[in-house]
């Protein structure tokens, strides 16, 4: 006897955002902290080498989700802003358990690193972080290398084509011109203008039935979006009518969330303008903890816990590590959970496509901008922490050397050489 082969749902089930019962969550809370935890504490390699551990994981072994729900899911997180290793994570936690598995997720891939970087942040201050050092030095000739090496592959990818590449090499005029929170916000909006005129694409494949779904009532994601919106647009108020050390930090972390296109890396010149720009955090204590959070596994914006373990509240180091962490993942959740529902229809919008083609675009400016301030201008002092950064980069870019293996051996040179 041929076995019937499983119907679609309703029309109206599908438009509604009323789960299906038959892509219900079929695993555990506990069962997905436990598989996120042991690829938080093994994922070197940065967002692109994540997606690979994750589709082996999820895909290849466990069989959490098929080829095309896991290539739809990193559309997706590709497409809005924030990490999209950590995004891809949180959707497949929601896919799995719900929004308890999301919160798993989450929290297992990464609170390791997290917490790395925040014990960094205190030992750096215990040893002292003073200009000289030679760990530190060796350190920031090695982020030289990392952000030079991550530019290559984005701007591959992101800033290929001449209408691309002039909108990448216009933003990064434009931030170094102008060198504030202020000028890399607008270089991001004026690029994602220019792709809704410039760089329209043709409209995205057809919905696919084993496509990103979720969990999530439309009415949830539209609750979602409107948060969103309401913390980026209210946070800035709060901090500015209560300009509070925990008000401070959730506004600009939330912000530099909220605005980063392209992956990780990307996180650094928002940060900088920010918080060493407003004079909070000092450049030689953010390019040594930017140089560390190549070393730890999981994902590039645990950084922000070391920030924020810089800048106490209340006296508290890990207060304002926690707040820095929830404010910087706190868009990519909101985002994820807002987006799924809608995101067929999404994809297929040309204007949709082209805006976020320009905003990519426009982020690969805004690293270059980084490269050279404050990354190449604090890194390469000599002619021998050039001579690190070459052979670092050649390690990255030719010889294929993990970024954790190349940031630790430089600190190792730095240490006894410089």
């Amino acid at each position: 006897m041929t076995a019937t082969p499983p119907q679609p749902p309703p029309e109206e089930d599908r438009t509604s955002g009323t789960p299906d019962p038959a892509r219900a969550p079929r695993g555990s809370a506990a069962e997905v902290f436990r598989v996120f935890l042991g690829l938080g504490l093994t994922s070197f390699g940065g967002p692109v080498a994540h997606l690979g551990y994750f589709r082996d994981a999820f895909v290849v072994r466990r069989g959490w989700l098929g080829e095309q729900a896991y290539a739809d899911l990193v559309a997706l997180c590709q497409f809005l802003p924030g990490p999209a290793s950590s995004q891809v994570g949180m959707a497949i936690g929601l896919r799995r358990a719900g929004f308890a598995g999301m919160a798993a997720a989450w929290a297992a891939f990464t609170l390791p690193s997290a917490v790395l970087m925040a014990a960094f942040a205190l030992g750096a201050q215990a040893l002292g972080a003073q200009d000289g050092a030679g760990w530190l030095v060796g350190l920031k000739a090695a982020a030289v290398a990392v952000v030079a090496h991550a530019l290559l592959g984005m701007a591959t990818g992101l800033a290929a084509g001449r209408r691309r590449a002039a909108v990448a090499v216009g933003a990064m005029v434009l931030v170094l011109l102008l060198p504030s929170a202020a000028g890399q916000i607008t270089a991001i909006a004026l690029g994602a203008a220019a792709g809704l005129l410039w760089l329209r694409t043709p409209a995205g494949p057809a919905k696919d039935d084993e496509g990103p779904v979720a969990p999530v009532r439309r009415r949830t994601a539209l609750a979602c979006l409107g948060a969103f919106a309401v913390l980026l647009g209210g946070l800035p108020v709060l901090a500015s009518v209560a300009p509070t050390p925990a008000a401070g930090l959730a506004d600009g972390f939330y912000r530099a969330g909220a605005l980063v296109f392209g992956g990780g890396h990307v996180v650094l010149p928002l940060l900088q303008a920010e918080f060493v720009g407003g004079g909070t955090v000092d450049r030689e204590s953010f390019l040594a903890g930017y140089g560390a959070a190549q070393a730890v596994p999981g994902p590039m914006f645990s950084f922000a816990a070391y920030l924020g373990a810089l800048m106490p509240v209340a006296g508290s180091p890990a207060a304002g590590a926690a707040i820095a962490l929830a404010a910087v993942f706190a868009p990519s959740a909101l985002l994820v959970v807002g987006a799924l529902p809608f995101w067929e229809r999404l994809r297929s919008a040309a204007w949709a496509r082209g805006a976020m083609a320009g905003a990519g675009a426009a982020v690969v400016g805004l690293l270059g901008a980084a490269l050279y301030d404050p990354v190449f201008t604090e890194g390469v002092t000599s002619a021998p922490t050039m001579a690190v950064a070459a052979v670092a980069f050649a390690a990255l870019a030719v010889w294929r050397a993990p970024a954790w293996a190349v940031v630790l051996a430089a600190g190792a040179v730095g240490f006894l050489a410089l």
